[in-house]
């Protein structure tokens, strides 16, 4: 078959499962079976392809068809403009964490201090803490996860990126582990948001996402609850804290923000399709 054929094929084959996307998804696999970008694709669509390069692009599709996120089968994800590797072990970015980015690389840059100290709690693949020193070049990011798996894939995004100097990683439950004469100018948090109940089963593709990494407790909000009691230790005067959660989750969270921290600034953002998302603490002093 030549490269033409098996991209028709495997567009038809998507088209009724995944709608919109089928042409996209058709494309990143051949893309990634043959190293290759797309205008080499529609400049070669006669050339044949090898009986092994048709056989690992075969498993893709098939991986697809089950529902497998585009992101793990190409084991990368793009995120605030950069590309990041990601795996089963770490959650897909979501373009409503860019957000959470963007507040509090903003925050930062406003605050205008020299060589800022952020922590992002529950790094997962990294995402947060190097697009912010990405973004922050005199910034010094700790990274924290709880899962050995997550902090591998986020040691990579931060090598890839070339910040891995001003990314520190630390295999922690939350901030247990962090010293205690650690503070920070910034913490970020997308701590597991989802109801227990509301977590998607297969074939639906958050299935294939680390139930660790979702699961929030029966209201969403149970590792907001463990981390709220710790930060305080941790925050320097004039510090902001900036956590995402699920919609219908955010104005409750926000309340937990207020009770636990009543002298300070609490503030609920919404995201780009109206709903409210993102969760702004900040302190005049601690």
């Amino acid at each position: 078959m030549t490269v033409g054929e098996v991209f028709d094929a495997a567009r038809r084959r998507f088209a009724t499962l995944h709608g919109e996307s089928a042409r996209i998804d058709a494309v990143r696999l051949l893309e990634a079976a043959l190293g290759r970008d797309a205008a080499w694709l529609l400049a070669h669509d006669r050339d044949p392809l090898a009986p092994d390069v048709l056989e690992a692009f075969e498993a893709t599709v098939r991986r697809r068809e089950a529902g497998e996120p585009m992101a793990y089968i190409a084991g990368r994800a793009g995120f605030y403009g950069r590309t990041f590797a990601v795996s089963p072990a770490v959650l897909v970015p979501r373009p409503e964490t860019e957000e959470l980015a963007e507040l509090a690389i903003n925050w930062l840059r406003t605050l205008g201090k020299p060589e800022p100290a952020v922590c992002d709690v529950g790094t997962g693949s990294g995402i947060l803490a190097v697009t912010i020193a990405c973004d922050i070049p005199e910034s010094h990011c700790t990274a924290i996860d709880i899962s050995p798996a997550a902090l591998e894939i986020a040691r990579r995004n931060a090598a890839s990126l070339g910040v891995e100097t001003r990314v520190a990683l630390l295999h922690s439950d939350l901030l247990e582990a962090v010293p205690p004469q650690a503070r920070y100018d910034c913490i970020v948090a997308n701590l597991p948001y989802v109801p227990s109940a509301e977590i998607a089963p297969a074939p639906n593709p958050t299935s294939f996402e680390p139930r660790l990494a979702l699961d929030g407790g029966a209201d969403g909000l149970d590792l907001y609850r463990r981390l709220f009691p710790a930060l305080a230790a941790h925050l320097n005067p004039r510090a902001a804290v900036f956590l995402e959660a699920a919609p219908q989750s955010s104005n409750p969270l926000a309340r937990l923000a207020t009770a636990a921290f009543p002298g300070a600034q609490i503030r609920v953002h919404h995201d780009y399709g109206r709903r409210p998302r993102l969760v702004e603490i900040a302190f005049a002093e601690i």
